[in-house]
């Protein structure tokens, strides 16, 4: 039968021989057409979404769960409520539980997830991604695609080679895939380590020093261990900073207990609750009508200039729950209260929730605070521009992770060049799509304060991508809408370059649901739309059917 005759139906036929021929050529594996980098939350709503392609997960480690499984201390728990944090077709057994979980409830839950929908056979467990190449050639295979079109997500052929590493073998196995995800985060795996002055760097220190990600690989014993009866110093002060101090205070109880300081460049606002001046704290953010006093992403001219207007109104509400964080906790006692206003930490995802013990055990002195902008290394532990020393027997870094360099070191070139732009942020279209990267996409790489439903919403979105239910706009407009993005962060926060959509994460749902075909407005009546938080169960799918 000629090919024109053909159903459109058997054009997977005709794809799938076209990628065989190809990768039986090269000796390449081409078990699928679809192939996914990293088995953390991203990576593991990505299979999902994307199941009907039988998709091939790399995990380099032996389990799922990302930095739940390899960033965690015995402390640490979830920053929402169990209904913030949930798949919109799995809900938590105990989803009104108010108490936080912790990380091995997340896992737990996670594990769930992925075994009730059988997610768990595409994945090749210690399978680590240590090479990949582009093989599409989008000038010389695509003749009837516009050079401004970004094209389809499967093409096929295979468009990528993957090298995998086996904790099984010394071989490197190569693979090939029309569309790769990458779901590798930005945290773990690449600690960011201080930069100091000649002779001033941790081979001067004769104490211990070790990043957060080292100690989070201890177990609780070995952890204790490590802190117990020693002067510990934590450079920090984000979320892994505040759990390690409370984990040094617990360990030092007791007489022969010794102080833990926690060494402070940047302070952020923390939070003991989810509750401001007996509000709930969704009232102020997570409302389609907090979220409008918020500039967003090409907006109206007449929302720009309201916006303008309401600005007071925003800076009278960061206001009032500084008021009542100054109020309720000892920030002024400590030197403690962070000069910007609150919102630009809400805007940024780094408002933490402190444990609760965290001040009690700093009124016990267990818990003492050093202000320094800069510091380096002398023998008995850490010197200060002040001139002042702090003596230390260990040093925890919890100085964060080189999410940029962690990417930009898997990618080939150029596009390990092009991932991100001068001002360190990449440019995501629907915080998926780069657009200058053919036939890959990358989830987890935009953060929200529930980053489960950020990845699950994205994942959704991009498997009608892949099944061409919808059509991406051009490339210039792609650029042309992230880089208003990003513009918008820059306005809202100094902190942008965590790419953070917290302040008008609604609206970005809002541009995901109707480029897919589906009600924007989630709720059942206006006075839900404008004064109920939104979350994952508003985006369940069977509401479309």
């Amino acid at each position: 039968m000629p090919i024109q005759a053909l159903k459109p139906s058997s054009s997977l036929y005709i794809d799938n021989y076209h990628t065989k021929m190809a990768c039986e050529k090269s000796h390449i594996q081409c078990s699928s057409k679809v192939g996914i980098i990293g088995a953390g939350i991203s990576g593991i709503a990505a299979a999902k979404q994307l199941r009907h392609y039988s998709p091939l997960v790399f995990e380099a480690t032996d389990s799922i769960g990302g930095v739940w499984k390899h960033c965690s201390f015995s402390s640490t728990k979830l920053q929402t409520p169990r209904c913030d944090f949930e798949f919109s077709d799995y809900p938590w057994s105990e989803r009104d539980n108010a108490s936080f979980p912790s990380h091995v409830q997340v896992l737990e839950y996670l594990y769930n997830y992925a075994e009730h929908f059988d997610v768990l056979k595409y994945v090749k467990f210690s399978s680590k991604v240590v090479e990949i190449r582009y093989v599409g050639g989008r000038k010389t295979t695509q003749l009837d695609l516009k050079p401004e079109e970004y094209g389809s997500l499967l093409n096929g052929y295979p468009a990528w080679e993957v090298a995998v590493e086996t904790s099984q073998s010394t071989k490197v196995e190569w693979y090939a895939f029309e569309f790769l995800v990458v779901c590798v985060g930005k945290y773990g795996d690449v600690p960011r380590m201080p930069v100091f002055p000649p002779r001033r760097g941790e081979e001067e220190f004769l104490g211990e020093v070790l990043h957060a990600m080292d100690y989070a690989k201890l177990d609780e014993d070995a952890a204790r261990e490590l802190l117990k009866g020693k002067k510990v110093a934590v450079v920090g002060y984000k979320k892994s900073a505040i759990d390690l101090a409370v984990e040094c205070a617990a360990a030092n109880q007791g007489p022969e207990g010794q102080p833990c300081t926690m060494v402070i460049r940047t302070l952020h606002w923390t939070v003991p609750s989810y509750s401001i001046w007996g509000l709930p704290f969704f009232l102020f953010f997570s409302t389609r009508s907090s979220q409008f006093l918020h500039e967003r992403p090409h907006q109206t001219m007449f929302k720009t200039l309201l916006c303008l207007l309401l600005s007071p109104m925003r800076r009278g509400i960061s206001k009032f729950i500084e008021s009542y964080l100054a109020w309720k906790l000892p920030l002024v006692k400590y030197g403690l209260k962070p000069d910007h206003p609150f919102v630009e930490d809400y805007a940024s995802c780094q408002m933490a929730i402190l444990p609760d013990n965290f001040f009690e055990e700093a009124d016990k002195g267990n818990i003492l605070f050093k202000r320094a902008s800069k510091w380096w290394f002398w023998s008995r532990g850490i010197e200060f521009e002040d001139k002042t020393k702090l003596e230390a027997d260990v040093v925890v870094l919890a100085t964060g992770y080189d999410g940029k360099k962690k990417l930009q070191d898997l990618l080939p070139e150029p596009f390990s060049s092009l991932a991100v732009d001068s001002s360190g942020i990449m440019p995501l279209y629907r915080g998926t799509i780069h657009p200058l990267i053919p036939s890959m996409a990358f989830v987890g790489y935009i953060e929200s304060v529930s980053n489960l439903h950020t990845a699950e919403l994205r994942c959704i979105w991009l498997a009608r991508l892949a099944d061409e239910k919808f059509k991406l706009p051009s490339i210039e407009k792609m650029l042309e809408q992230t880089n208003e993005e990003i513009q918008v962060m820059k306005r809202t926060t100094r902190f942008y370059k965590r790419h953070c959509i917290s302040t008008y994460s609604i609206n970005h749902s809002d541009d995901i649901c109707e480029e897919m075909g589906w009600n924007s407005w989630r709720k059942n009546n206006w006075f839900s739309e404008a004064f109920s938080a939104y979350n994952s169960q508003d985006y369940e799918e069977k509401k479309e059917n």
